[in-house]
């Protein structure tokens, strides 16, 4: 039976899905300003723009999250309007999200064919359902028991479930939306041979990445979105990084340089004594006697590959992590182990990686986004002070550049770059002594990396002491003082001075002391 919300008209063209003129706007904000997009079958087609650009407003107007304003949709050579993502999905749409959107409490099978499980005589057929799961995720290469939940699995080991999910249906688009964010390089390089595939089948993908790297090993054109217009369409082997980027911003690609830099090194750390101390941190199956030290104005990062134990190093530090052993001391006071209330008292402040399942709120404004870490110190007798909240809120929008139609707006509304500006603002507010930044610049475009790069600089340069925990080598290379290795949940190097580059780095996660030294050696030669 064919879906309502279509009308195929004949013949079918090499365009599989695309907008004329999409307008969308929330709440006098223009997300959309009339975009055009094409898809054609058998095409991988790079969607890119910085966050606010539109990205995720134009894919959610394409699988039927949000209806337009204006213009129109047309899939398989038909106007749609689809009502609802359900709609989208039954018509051959499948979606991949950045951050998993699947349900953890069930099994890995019972995801992948949610809402579509196979039958016997009325009931689930669960032996039929976990066969067919399980070969789906072996095309994959990917080595779980489907019958496991999927929330106690990895980030990188849900996006391909995700992705699984999406090859379980005969889906004729794929829009993946940042889908490597979490993945291991090995899953990456899976993950580009299965979109290959499904390419060569003629099935048509849309890819969102702020990789830059990744559009040209993938994608065979790209559509560049600015202030919700669409500003260049072509194809990727005729564009440069330095073009590509100039597209992004609408101005010189050089002005990306970080201003107010920290001067990093040792010389302008010299004699100050450190304001966290770590030492001996044990945690069960994760941590074995992490230890490091961070001092004013210092940024610290903190470098290894997934799984190294860099995030159970921040989590342990502030106390979200159980541990075993060890100690936490700021300002020359222990921190409680295992105690994110005194941890917090005592000026640790912590931006996780994860900032929908473990950040923000998106029910509540942006305000009380950001008002929630301080509602203690601005109430009186258990009355809470509004216009005290007020001032606050925005004199950090103020400060951050927060880009929102109001404090009351919603949250969930914002660009992902302005959400992670509303979650530093939450912490800042707390006035903390540490800030642990667990990947503050992911997902996030290349504009508001570079305002959160430069935030980071300026924190340290004001005193505050810093963790910074990022994947990007160079991230980590160009804005730390020093940096630690983790390895298999120990500390495996330290590279500070003359040590500090991304070849003694490279050589460093991959256990290779000796290596490292050379490669530092070569590098200052």
């Amino acid at each position: 039976m064919t879906d309502p919300t279509i009308t195929v008209t004949e013949p079918r063209t090499a365009t599989v899905l695309e907008t004329a003129g999409v307008t969308k706007s929330f709440g006098g904000v223009h997300a959309l300003r009339g975009v055009d997009f094409s898809l054609a079958e058998g095409e991988v087609h790079a969607l890119v723009g910085e966050n606010g650009a539109g990205k995720s407003t134009l894919i959610k107007v394409l699988t039927g999250v949000h209806r337009p304003d204006g213009g129109e949709v047309r899939y398989r050579g038909g106007r749609v309007d689809f009502a609802q993502p359900a709609a989208a999905q039954r018509a051959g749409i499948s979606t991949i999200y950045q951050e998993v959107n699947l349900v953890p409490l069930l099994s890995v099978a019972r995801n992948i064919y949610l809402g579509r499980e196979p039958r016997r005589y009325g009931l689930i057929d669960v032996p039929t359902m976990e066969r067919d799961a399980r070969e789906l995720v072996e095309r994959l290469g990917v080595h779980i028991d489907v019958r496991e939940d999927l929330g106690r699995l990895g980030l990188g080991a849900q996006q391909m479930v995700a992705l699984a999910r999406a090859m379980s249906v005969d889906s004729r688009v794929v829009i993946m939306d940042e889908p490597t964010s979490s993945l291991e390089a090995r899953e990456v390089a899976t993950l580009f041979d299965v979109s290959r595939s499904l390419r060569d089948q003629g099935v048509g993908l849309v890819f969102v990445s702020h990789r830059l790297d990744e559009l040209w090993q993938l994608c065979d054109r790209v559509t560049v979105l600015r202030d919700g217009r669409d500003v260049h369409t072509g194809r990727m082997d005729g564009l440069t990084r330095t073009g590509l980027v100039s597209h992004m911003l609408g101005r010189d690609a050089g002005e990306l340089a970080r201003d107010g830099a920290t001067e990093f090194g040792e010389s302008h750390l010299q004699g100050r004594e450190p304001v966290l101390s770590v030492a001996g941190i044990d945690a069960r199956n994760t941590l074995r006697g992490v230890g490091l030290t961070v001092r004013p104005g210092e940024v610290l990062g903190l470098g290894g590959l997934l799984g190294s134990g860099r995030s159970e190093t921040v989590k342990a530090i502030y106390g979200a992590l159980p541990t075993q052993a060890g100690e936490v001391i700021v300002d020359g006071r222990p921190v409680h182990r295992n105690s994110v209330r005194h941890a917090l008292r005592s000026g640790v402040a912590l931006l996780s990686e994860d900032r929908k399942a473990e950040g923000i709120i998106p029910d509540l404004s942006v305000r009380d986004n950001i008002a929630l870490a301080v509602l203690p110190r601005m109430s009186r007798m258990g009355i809470v002070s509004e216009s005290r909240i007020d001032k606050l809120v925005e004199t950090f929008m103020g400060k951050l550049r927060i880009k929102a139609s109001s404090p009351r707006q919603l949250v969930r509304e914002l660009s992902g770059g302005n959400q992670q500006k509303v979650l530093i603002a939450r912490w800042l507010c707390t006035e903390p002594r540490v800030f642990l930044l667990d990947e503050p610049t992911r997902g996030i475009d290349v504009g508001a990396k570079a305002e959160v790069q430069s935030l980071i600089d300026e924190l340290a340069e004001q005193g505050l002491a810093v963790v910074l925990i990022s994947s990007e080598m160079d991230e980590l290379v160009e804005g730390a003082d020093r940096i630690v290795v983790l390895r298999d949940g120990a500390v495996e190097a330290e590279l500070d001075g003359a040590d500090l580059t991304s070849s003694a780095l490279l050589a460093a996660l991959a256990g290779d002391i000796a290596q490292a030294d050379a490669a530092a050696q070569e590098e200052d030669r």
